[in-house]
Formats: structure tokens, sequence, C-alpha cells
């Protein structure tokens, strides 16, 4: 939602903006004889060279400059507001002089992780160029900051030029010493836990398996998966700063164990490599009825779309098929209901999908939890289905301000769905199938955001899946993510990726299988689900919704996450030969495109 006004934190600030326009110079420091310009292509004449831009919102202009050729113009939205960061190298414990020239309204400059008091100026409005001051001290281990301007949510455009830190250089980091006392944990078989102790001025870590990078990791460690069963793996941590990276640590040696065959999670009854695919069971559309008995065997796992509230906060879901007036060609009762059990005859799951575009599910209350699960049974025993899929889109789930730790979730639409789907879990035991169907909004979006963010003003939706599927991981069957209808989301190589080719589907899935860090903190890490748990969810055609791509790209992607090749730009942190398979929206639009995706998919797997 768009912002008309700046948040509290930056009230303090105007006294400062006002200064700074009057001309005052109380809140500069005094330049000493080793200060230094230590800001990077400060005028943008080097275009965002030093620069990183949130969003794709930053670009340089020629016109207006309050110097030079080139100028910072950054744009925000009704959910970023257009922040230009450059982290630069400092002297713990010294004084720094910050500002830069600025035009429009509500603009700000500042610094982070100064290690005392992080600052920040801005103004209101800025019709010409205006220049912000401000100073900080760094603390007495702080060796970075980070330098930072940017506009407000949903206002206009803005400019900054000249930007400028005047203070003590940082001395030149040295190469870190090699990684000691590696070792392995929660071995299983396809995955394994690696953690090592941290180095002195190590910034970051490598991690080799088998001589080869796998991934580069912020913490002391890490969980590899997608690992082959009974297989010895030699793996190696290298420490990384900006002088370079160390040598790498002695090698350990781990070997996974011997595969179970019943991962749980109703996972094991499943073919090695499933189909995935919505019927539309209570409504017709342009891609026209398709009867359960004419789902051709292919289909391994067919979700019926879709169980919908009575009322948004109700938790009393229903399940009407569609009537013979909108789908002249619907069966009976008797023969759906035996059509589902000819399916799971042939080894097949039928479950009941909630929520879907217009279907919003708010669990409020413990009322409505209860209602919940008692009304998702009754479906469930009536069609003697196998299980359940959650849809929830649109404003299903959000995080409510303060609601910051993925693992501990206290808003209560979150706790509520938790609650309800152990019961269910409980109630039908291991056989019971557990999908979700989440758009990327709501998972891999909390990467870089999560909820309303610590200042607020993001969207409090932004990753609110995450504890969820946190929650349920050692319950949940499959995730697949709908890679479609999406918005550019930014990757683990901290590029954005957009919709239309393999690199996106890439992107997103190595996301789920290698893990990452929420909002940024590297302390509260999503972990990897295993890869036999996750799908990728794809439109069966261009019909079917924005973000298809064709049997060729579809089988890039493929190969890139099971096999490491036809790779595009995206480097994976892996290899997964156990990825589960493919989803598509919808059964039907398949059909209304000749089965396109059912036979690319039935041909890569030798279906």
């Amino acid at each position: 939602m768009a912002r008309t006004g700046p948040p509290r934190r930056f009230l303090t600030a105007v006294t400062a903006a006002a200064l700074a326009a009057a001309g005052l110079t109380a809140l500069t420091a005094p330049a000493h004889a080793a200060d230094t310009e230590l800001a990077r292509n400060g005028g943008f004449e080097s275009g965002l060279d030093g620069w990183t831009c949130s969003a794709g919102t930053g670009k340089t202009v020629s016109s207006p400059t309050h110097s030079g050729t080139s100028a910072l113009q950054g744009t925000p939205t009704a959910g970023d507001n257009a922040q230009c960061t450059q982290t630069v190298t400092v002297k713990p414990g010294s004084t720094y002089a910050l500002s830069g020239y600025v035009r429009g309204s509500y603009v700000y400059l500042g610094a982070t992780g100064t290690g005392t008091t992080d600052v920040s100026t801005w103004t209101q409005s800025a019709a010409d160029w205006q220049k912000l001051t401000t100073t900080f001290t760094t603390g007495p281990s702080t060796t970075k900051v980070t330098l930072f301007t940017h506009g407000w949510y949903g206002t206009p455009a803005y400019t900054a030029d000249d930007i400028s830190l005047i203070g003590p250089g940082g001395a030149a980091p040295v190469v870190p010493a090699a990684p000691t006392g590696v070792t392995t944990s929660s071995v299983t078989a396809t995955s394994l836990a690696l953690s090592w102790p941290a180095v002195s001025g190590a910034t970051s870590y490598a991690v080799y398996v088998n001589g080869t990078k796998s991934r580069t990791v912020n913490g002391t460690s890490t969980t590899l998966t997608g690992l082959t069963p009974a297989t010895a793996y030699s793996l190696q941590v290298s420490a990384l700063n900006d002088a370079g990276e160390s040598s790498k640590s002695t090698a350990v040696t781990a070997t996974t164990a011997q595969g179970s065959g019943n991962p749980g999670g109703g996972s094991g009854s499943l073919p090695a490599h499933a189909l995935v695919g919505y019927l539309h069971a209570s409504f017709a559309n342009g891609s026209g009825y398709t009867r359960m008995a004419d789902v051709p065997d292919s289909w391994d796992v067919i979700d019926l779309a879709f169980g919908e509230p009575t009322s948004v906060t109700s938790g009393d879901i229903r399940f009407n098929r569609c009537p013979v007036t909108e789908c002249p060609n619907v069966e009976s009762d008797a023969d759906f209901k035996a059509a589902i059990k000819a399916k799971q005859a042939a080894g097949k799951k039928v479950l009941i999908s909630i929520g879907g575009q217009n279907g919003q599910v708010q669990l409020t209350t413990t009322a409505a939890r209860d209602t919940f699960v008692s009304s998702v049974s009754k479906i469930i025993d009536t069609y003697g289905l196998d299980g359940l899929d959650i849809d929830f889109e649109g404003h299903s789930l959000s995080l409510n301000t303060g609601d910051t730790d993925f693992k501990n979730p206290t808003t209560p639409v979150i706790v509520n769905l938790i609650s309800a789907l152990k019961t269910l879990k409980a109630k039908y035991g291991d056989k019971f199938v557990l999908t979700m169907a989440p758009e990327t909004f709501f998972v891999q979006n909390g990467y870089q955001f999560y909820g309303s963010g610590k200042w607020g003003g993001q969207d409090p939706r932004c990753g609110a899946y995450l504890p969820v599927i946190y929650a349920m991981r050692d319950d949940l069957t499959l995730l697949h993510v709908q890679d479609y209808n999406s918005g550019p989301i930014m990757g683990l190589d901290n590029q954005y990726h957009s919709m239309g080719g393999a690199d996106f589907h890439i992107a997103m899935t190595d996301m789920l299988l290698t893990g990452f860090p929420v909002a940024g903190d590297a302390n509260n890490v999503f972990p990897p689900l295993r890869p036999d748990q996750v799908a990728i969810g794809m439109p069966a055609s261009t019909n079917a919704g924005n973000g298809y791509v064709a049997p060729a790209e579809t089988n890039k992607a493929l190969d890139c996450l099971t096999k490491k090749t036809n790779c595009g730009s995206y480097t994976t942190h892996g290899t997964w030969p156990a990825l589960r398979g493919l989803m598509t929206w919808s059964v039907n639009w398949d059909r209304f495109n000749n089965w396109e995706f059912q036979k690319n998919f039935d041909a890569y797997f030798g279906g």
C-alpha cells in the first residue's frame, strides 16, 4: 500500500534537513589530514557502478544533474522505496561526514551498520537541488558501513547526485585463514548438515563438494540437499572477504544413508517423478469441463478446484460440483465418486484444493479453525479423497506487524492454519497427502522482504507462507509454487528473475532446495526442502496464465536442476535428480491445448 508520509523514525531528521537547507554546518564534521573521499562513483558518472538499487528501481539520467553529466534517478513503487546502497570500508572508532544533493519529495540519505547509531537525513520536498548532510561515528569493531539513498513508497521519482563520504579510510583487508574443524551432522539419504567455527576477518564461506564449489554462505553452517543415497562425499570449506579466498580446509568425508523409499508426508506412495494437475471440478470456463474418468493416466495427483468458504472468515469450506447449467457434460455424483476410486486403484491421488483466486480464507479465530477442520474433513470423507491442497491466494495470509520470526509465528491466521493442518494430519495418519500451491510473492519473495518489515510500509503478505511451510515440513508431501502470474523475484544470486524462460524456474526452485535467509537475515534461514517434496508449477498453455514456457524451456529447467546441464545464467547450488516433478494449471487447459504439457512430461521422464 502506498504511503503518503515518512515513518516516525525519520521525524527527528527534520531539524537536520532544515539546518542543511539553511546552509548551516552544525552537522558537518571537521576534516582531518588523513580524511579522504570514500564513496565510489558518488557522481554516478560511471552509471550505477558501485551501487545496488532495489527491485530494479534505480538508473542514471543525464538531466537533471547537480554536476557532471549523470545523476541517479530512483522510482519508488507502492511496495518499494527505490533504495540504492553502497558498502564502504571504514576505520573503527572514527567520525565521518556524509553528504549528497537530492531533488524530489521525501528523499533520504543515510548510513547503516555504523556500530553505534545509524543515521539518516531527509527532505520532504526539494523542487531544486538540496544538500543533505549528516555525521556518524563508527563502533570499536566496525570496518564497513552501508550508505543509502531512497524515496518513499508510492511517491514520484527522486534524483540524487554527488554523494560523498569523508573520513579516514579503513585498513585494507587481508585474505582470511583456512577454516578448521569442519564437521558433518544430520546425515540422511539425500542431505547432510555441515558446520565450522568462524574465521577471523571472513565475510562469507565457500563450500566445496568433491572439489567443486557448491555454494557460498554468509554463516558458518549449511545443509546440502539433493545428494545420492549411500554415497561418500568429500567436503571442504574456504573463507572469503574483499581481499580474496583462503585455501580450502582439510577434506572431511561423509556418507549418506541408504534410501528408505518412504520419506513420509504421503510422498512415499507417489512415483519418483509425478505430474500434478488441477481439475476444474466446481466451475467451467473457456477450457471446458473434463470428467474425472477422462483424465489420462499420466496425471499422478489430481487437485479438485476448488473448495471455497461460505465467507472469508467463517472457516466453513464447501465443495460444490459444477452444475449442469454451467457444465452440460458433468457426470453424476455417483459416477464422480466411482471415477475417484478408479483413479486411486490405479495409484493416483485425488485431493480437494482449498482457495484459489476467488476463495479467500482467513482463519482469524479458533472457532473458524475448528470449523475449517470439520468442514474439510466432511469433504474428504464424502468423496473418499486422499488429502488436501492449500491454494490460499490474495489476502488469505498476511503477517501482523511485529511478527518477524517465521519459525515462531504469532499472527492468528497463520497460527490457526498450522493448527488446523496438524489436526487433519493427525486425524488421517501417514497416508494423508498434503500439498501447497503458493504464489512466489508468499514464498521466494521472503528472501528480500518478510511481512511489513522492520520499519513498516511493506506489504504484510510478503513471505507469509514461510511459517506454514516450515511448521508442516515433516508432513508436507509436495510444495509446488506457482511460477506464473508473478512479478520479478530476486534469486540467491541477488539478481531479479522474470517469467518467460527456464531461468525463472531454475532460480525459484533452487531457492526452495537450497534454503535462504529470510529478509536477508543470515541468522534467520529458511531451511531447504527435500527434492522429493518439490515440484515446479507452470501454466499448461498461454490461455492458462502469464508465464507460459514452451516444452523446450521446461526441459532446460529440468535438465539444469536434475542433471546440471543446459543451465543458463543462473548457477544452481546443487543437483537434485530426486526432484519430484511438475504441477500445472490445469488439466482442463492442457486438454484444450492438445495435452502438450502432459505429453512433454511423459516424454521427458519416460512415462
